[in-house]
């Protein structure tokens, strides 16, 4: 249902919303909103216009927010061919939120929260095709958006009529251990190129976790910063500007207010606790994940502490975040929940859908390797193999990243 339309000075966007079932195997049980939002150029708002979805990464964050249009987004390219359609995945921005899920007992969270992986989030998608009338559309996935194409050309590939993928090819039948032994090697990389960026950086480091180790250090929302929590600003090391943003962080005086505030707004997991909650799901190809991440968890990283760490979930987590506090219980069920699978190996060795996939050499995310086997594995699937990109490209480069993904598909190169 369309709630409302605006019209700014460089884009129009219709805002609409969606009704969906928790688990659309039970289409007369509990009932969630969907929110999307439809962005087209001003210019092209009358004309009728091929559909492209864009899937974003995560789990458990919504579509960006489109402010004034700045030379080579990736949203000004598409916006020359296609009206956009931004959805918030199911549990994110202004659709019907995860929180902390009160008044349900950790088996009724754990059963909940088994409704919001890819394969739930592509039934969504299909169900709002329909509802707007649209025969096919395009999709473009962002890194767990990637994951959540690669899911809809398994589930309904009959929705769509082309595929683009940046930094979110998905291992199709690796078990999450191998992935994230994978992924250590990644940022143990980066860890060395950081710390050969900005040398002076290790004694900065060293310099912070032995006052965390002997201060009762508090961030702005009360959580106590220990030193595994510290490590984890790691993730940002994974992105274009990843290490300068945390140079400039260490820079700032230990203990102020800047610097506190800044080491908290790092974590996305308060904001987006969803994320926490089902993250290694999204590696678990008809498997439980028993908490993989800790369990491969490498001893040179347990031993050097000024080694930092990736995305990586832990259960610790659970207890030293208080926002994701009233969900530990869940969590834990849900790293022994076996998992269904998410893809459909045969039907993508058969898929007719166009498909193109941006794959980055260097992507501390996502594994380069495993995402060129997955390549391998799609019929007619182009990939894109450069080292020009961090898993960010589509954000730092986006117009040049989607518009080569277009060119693959459309047979222009």
């Amino acid at each position: 249902m369309r709630v409302a339309t605006h019209r700014a000075p460089y884009l129009v966007f219709a805002e609409h919303e969606f009704e969906v079932p928790l688990d659309h195997a039970a289409p007369d049980g509990e009932r969630l909103t969907v929110f999307a939002r439809e962005v087209v150029a001003p210019k092209r708002d009358e004309d009728k216009l091929p559909w492209l979805v864009f899937l974003q990464g995560g789990p458990g964050h919504e579509a960006p927010r489109p402010l004034k249009l700045l030379e080579k987004t990736w949203l000004e390219r598409a916006l020359e061919d296609y009206r956009v359609l931004l959805l918030d995945q199911r549990g994110t921005g202004r659709s019907t939120p995860v929180g902390d899920l009160p008044g349900l007992s950790s088996e009724a969270q754990a059963e909940y929260l088994t409704h919001f992986r890819a394969d739930s989030i592509v039934r969504d998608a299909e169900l709002i095709r329909r509802e707007l009338g649209v025969e096919r559309w395009s999709v473009l996935g962002q890194s767990f958006g990637g994951f959540c194409v690669v899911t809809y050309l398994s589930q309904a590939p009959e929705g769509l009529a082309e595929a683009f993928l940046t930094g979110g090819l998905p291992p199709l039948e690796r078990h999450p251990d191998e992935v994230y032994r994978a992924t250590y090697e990644r940022v143990r990389a980066k860890n060395r190129g950081y710390y050969d960026r900005y040398p002076e950086d290790r004694d900065r480091v060293l310099a912070i976790l032995e006052r965390i180790g002997r201060e009762d250090v508090r961030l702005p929302a009360g959580d106590r910063l220990t030193v595994r929590r510290f490590r984890q600003l790691g993730q940002l090391l994974g992105m274009s500007d990843g290490f300068e943003r945390l140079h400039y962080l260490f820079e700032l005086p230990f203990g102020s207010p800047a610097f506190q505030h800044d080491v908290e707004a790092a974590y996305p997991f308060a904001r987006n606790p969803l994320y926490a909650a089902i993250h290694e799901s999204c590696y678990a190809p008809g498997v439980a994940t028993g908490w993989s991440a800790e369990r491969v968890f490498p001893d040179d990283f347990r031993d050097d502490p000024t080694l930092f760490t990736g995305e990586h979930v832990y259960p610790w987590m659970l207890q030293e975040y208080g926002a994701l506090r009233p969900l530990a219980g869940a969590a834990e069920i849900l790293a022994e929940h076996e998992w269904p699978p998410l893809y459909d190996v045969e039907r993508l060795r058969e898929n007719e859908v166009p498909a193109a996939a941006a794959i980055y050499t260097e992507d501390m995310y996502v594994e380069r390797a495993f995402s060129e086997e997955t390549a391998a594995a799609i019929r007619g699937l182009r990939p894109w193999v450069t080292n020009e990109h961090q898993h960010d490209g589509l954000r730092a480069d986006g117009a040049r990243v989607l518009g080569r993904l277009l060119d693959l598909v459309q047979g222009r190169g």
